[in-house]
């Protein structure tokens, strides 16, 4: 799957990730729509990494998930602010 992010750049999730970090990735897109705040959303990130999957224990941010996340987390605090202007 080719990602595109805001800021233009792009990934390619079979390439540019390990097998750990699109399982880390799957987690993210999840709390992307759930996370009730970017703080919320930071603390599910942290925790996917560090456990890993499968038994692999932490795993090392890689650039690649790290302008993924990041990307992320704007779409997150959107969203939240769009949830807030129709309440």
């Amino acid at each position: 799957m080719i990602l595109t992010l805001g800021n233009g750049q792009s990934f390619d999730t079979e390439t540019d990730l390990t097998a750990v970090e699109r399982h880390v990735l799957q987690k993210l897109f999840l709390w992307k729509s759930m996370a009730t705040s970017v703080e919320e959303f930071r603390k599910k990130k942290e925790e996917a990494l560090q456990k890993g999957w499968n038994q692999s224990g932490p795993i090392r941010e890689s650039e690649a998930i790290q302008a993924i996340a990041r990307d992320l987390e704007e779409k997150v605090i959107l969203r939240l602010h769009e949830e807030k202007g129709l309440s």
